[in-house]
């Protein structure tokens, strides 16, 4: 078997010979502290994107098989973006910029914490019908000539190292990427029509932009969607809001992979999403990922039992013990032991891997696990 048979046979309880070993990518401090110890060149560490051929040399050299979030993806934003105004700087360091989505921005260069957002272009509906909507709408220019989707099919035929993932794009994410949590937390309070075109018209441009790929020939073994809307404490969203408004466009994208011979659909989602897992999986997205660990404990053991083998998952090994030593590894290892016997779930470090990392201890990790699993 093949990596990419393997993935898929796990991921659909079928047998297989041997666990992929699998990673979400690298902070950059991570890979320039890797260059400055002298375990990778300075190229590989200023040129890592997920997928490409940098990863795989990383990939090669720490023992990992593929990256779970190299995927072929249509443009699903704002076509075409903001235009990038850095609109001052301040005497302590930061910077107020705006970005491409229309968020202003407050950064620290140099600082690698997610920027603060304190404000929007996108105000209200004149400012949704005029700067924002015109920019979501469908376009062949968003997933490439005949041509190019022809060389797309061909790569996909041709994948054997990793799955074939088609990204089908962001239904909330994306909103809060325009808005900010505050904004759009005031949104759905205020205007709930606004909210709900917002919603609709992007789940549309993905639903469109995946139809053409699809009819095109393109097939992919899995779909799937970036996210990021939970924290610490549970989602950035009301639950309720989210099936009612959200919830049917996940629907209408799922059905359409499945038209098309689709069965897996995952989705990427930091923080605590157990109040959200039903509403993603009664609308067909079936594989969890990337399962954090957190203060919180998550893993997928108790979504197995609350909703049964329908519901899958990549992620869940905690990254930290990356910092710390062997023996910690190990002990993690234990713990995925018997997750893995679930079936249907795929370790990988619970995000990208971050700067306190060790070198010897992600190694050892690959490893151990080639040999365990």
């Amino acid at each position: 078997m093949n990596n990419r048979e393997r993935a898929m046979a796990i991921l659909n309880y079928q047998n297989y010979d041997k666990m992929p070993i699998v990673h979400f990518g690298y902070w950059g401090e991570l890979l320039q502290k890797w260059h400055a110890e002298g375990h990778l060149t300075k190229e590989e560490a200023d040129t890592y994107g997920d997928g490409n051929q940098t990863d795989k040399k990383i990939a090669g050299k720490l023992g990992f098989d593929f990256c779970w979030t190299a995927q072929y993806s249509g443009h699903n934003g704002l076509m075409p973006g903001f235009e990038y105004k850095i609109l001052e700087r301040r005497p302590d360091g930061f910077v107020v910029h705006q970005n491409g989505n229309g968020l202003i921005e407050e950064t620290r260069p140099g600082a690698g914490s997610i920027p603060s957002t304190v404000g929007t272009l996108m105000t209200g509906r004149q400012a949704w019908e005029e700067l924002y909507k015109p920019r979501l709408q469908p376009d062949p220019g968003r997933y490439g000539s005949p041509e190019a989707l022809a060389g797309v099919k061909a790569a996909f035929e041709a994948m054997e190292n990793n799955p074939a993932g088609l990204h089908a794009g962001s239904l909330y994410g994306s909103v809060r990427d325009m808005l900010g949590v505050e904004a759009l937390s005031y949104l759905y309070a205020d205007d709930l029509d606004l909210y709900a075109e917002m919603i609709d018209t992007i789940g549309n441009l993905c639903y469109e932009n995946m139809k053409a790929i699809l009819e095109a020939g393109v097939k992919p073994d899995f779909l799937h969607f970036w996210e990021d809307i939970c924290f610490k404490n549970g989602p950035l969203v009301s639950p309720a809001v989210f099936e009612r408004h959200v919830g049917p466009n996940y629907k209408k994208i799922t059905d359409l992979g499945r038209k098309y011979g689709v069965q897996i659909a995952s989705l990427d989602c930091d923080g605590c999403i157990d109040k959200l897992v039903l509403i993603w999986l009664e609308n067909g997205v079936n594989t969890m990922f990337p399962i954090e660990v957190g203060t919180w404990k998550a893993e997928i053991a108790p979504w197995r039992k609350a909703y049964g083998k329908e519901l899958r998952g990549v992620g869940g090994m905690n990254k930290n013990v990356f910092a710390l030593d062997f023996a910690a590894v190990d002990a993690e290892i234990e713990r995925l032991k018997p997750l893995v016997e679930l079936g249907g779930f795929i370790p990988c470090p619970d995000h990208r891997i971050p700067p306190h990392a060790k070198w010897d201890n992600v190694r050892y990790y690959c490893d151990r696990m080639r040999k365990i699993f």
